[in-house]
């Protein structure tokens, strides 16, 4: 009826830029299937595989077996040759009530052991770090499928109609780049939008053309009218996903010109908040600056924010010097996590806010190469959560007593996503987008809820 009247969804959804009454806006905020235990999601990806057995899996038989042959086979596909087992560098300490275990090289995050949610037995399907990446960011290792934070575009809108649902800071372009925040064949308005990229310091990291050189908003509104009159005739004759979709990326765009800018002006948080993120100290500002960020995101009412630890020399990817690469990076992202955490529960956004931290795999516990690397490893690793929906100071799963491969309450990257959807009230299996003639969903015909971390 709409396209017969000359009109269209897009086009409707324009005139909401220009003040009409009836505005329709794809990321408006939408019911969850079911009562939700969170409302967002903040995502701290370490890229390149942090090690496991170094920072929240001890394994008391890999000290003592130090140098030692494994005493089981490798995985039928490995990615580099190894040699005998490699004990952790560091040393565990059971922190907070719960008396969760952390190595010293999280001696902040340590304090907010009573906060986590440690899975233990995570596992996935591919040592690379391009499948691998994609395997936890869509879902897929195969094929270009929709990222895990368009689907909750999607499934949930925003709670800001100033502000896209899903924003990425500082995100890698390597093994995967776009793709990892990418809608696929979601609608355009479900993709993340990216705030600079990992080679880009945290604070130049900007939305790109947020001010357009030398048009005000008068001349915005006159290119807007004279956008609805070409779009007009077209949309009347057929529909036009893309242009539907870049119209309302017009709309959008033009209302963050006001919002984001503001909200990337950290110039009105505190000293204290500053120094609690790190911002005071060289080491951390970086990575200090994004979780801030991602806390004020999250208080304006953006669904999925993601946060990329990653460099260009050092990753987390020590196949070898692990001890320098693992303690600078450690360095720079534990005390502005435990910033984040203790800030997001301070101002009660914890209580609806799911914190999940990872990389794409863990590491091996034997060598790789000299006595100071280890190589990858999807067979068995670990990932944390926090906040709303988790059990608090709880230890899910196990890998086996050298922390290879995921052994007891085994979750697979597909079920991690199937209990992400769930926090947030949404089914996975529900949660659905008919393309090319199949129902499409981000868990594919798999994955299961983990019911035995929710709280």
């Amino acid at each position: 009826m709409l396209q017969q009247a000359s009109a269209g969804f897009g086009y409707l959804a324009l005139r909401g830029v220009l003040g009409a009454e009836a505005a329709v806006n794809p990321l408006a905020a939408r019911k969850p299937h079911f009562p939700a235990r969170a409302k967002r999601v903040i995502f701290l990806f370490m890229k390149g595989g942090p090690s496991h057995v170094d920072t929240f899996d001890p394994k008391p038989l890999l000290d003592r077996d130090h140098g030692k042959p494994l005493p089981f086979a490798l995985p039928r596909v490995t990615f580099a040759k190894t040699t005998t087992l490699f004990k952790s560098p560091w040393k565990f300490k059971r922190h907070g009530q719960s008396g969760l275990p952390v190595s010293d090289l999280f001696p902040h995050v340590a304090r907010c052991a009573d906060d986590l949610c440690v899975i233990r037995s995570m596992h996935g399907t591919n040592p690379a770090h391009g499948g691998a990446l994609l395997k936890l960011h869509t879902g897929s290792d195969t094929f270009v499928r929709p990222s895990m934070g368009a689907w909750v575009s999607y499934g949930l809108g925003t709670e800001n109609s100033d502000l896209p649902a899903f924003v990425t800071i500082c995100p890698t372009l390597a093994h995967g780049g776009v793709n990892n925040w990418g809608a696929a064949f979601l609608p355009a308005w479900a993709q993340g939008t990216p705030l600079g990229n990992a080679s880009v310091p945290s604070d130049q990291a900007v939305v790109r053309h947020i001010r357009g050189p030398g048009s005000g908003t008068t001349v915005q509104r006159l290119q807007l009218e004279l956008a609805a009159k070409m779009s007009r005739g077209h949309l009347a004759g057929h529909a036009d996903a893309a242009l539907e979709a870049r119209i309302d990326s017009f709309e959008l765009a033009y209302r963050m010109q006001t919002a984001m800018p503001e909200l990337q002006d950290l110039s009105g948080e505190t000293e204290a908040t500053r120094k609690l993120y790190g911002l005071d100290s060289p080491v951390t500002a970086n990575f200090g600056r994004q979780c801030l960020m991602a806390r004020r995101f999250a208080e304006r009412g953006v669904r999925f924010i993601q946060v990329t630890h990653s460099d260009s020399d050092v990753q987390w990817d020590q196949h070898g010097n692990l001890i320098k690469g693992h303690t600078k990076n450690a360095a720079e992202v534990d005390k502005p996590i435990a910033g984040l955490l203790h800030d997001l529960k301070a101002r009660g956004l914890l209580e609806d806010t799911l914190v999940l931290w990872g990389g794409e795999f863990g590491r091996t516990p034997v060598a790789q190469g000299t006595a100071d690397g280890r190589d990858h490893n999807p067979e068995g690793f670990t990932m944390w959560m926090a906040g709303g929906g988790v059990k608090a100071g709880h230890a899910h799963g196990a890998t086996d007593d050298y922390g290879y491969y995921a052994v007891e309450n085994k979750v697979h990257v597909h079920d991690m996503h199937a209990t992400l959807l769930h926090i947030l009230g949404l089914d996975h299996e529900r949660l659905t987008f008919r393309h090319a003639g199949r129902d499409f969903r981000l868990t594919d015909v798999e994955g299961h809820v983990v019911k035995d971390i929710l709280a």
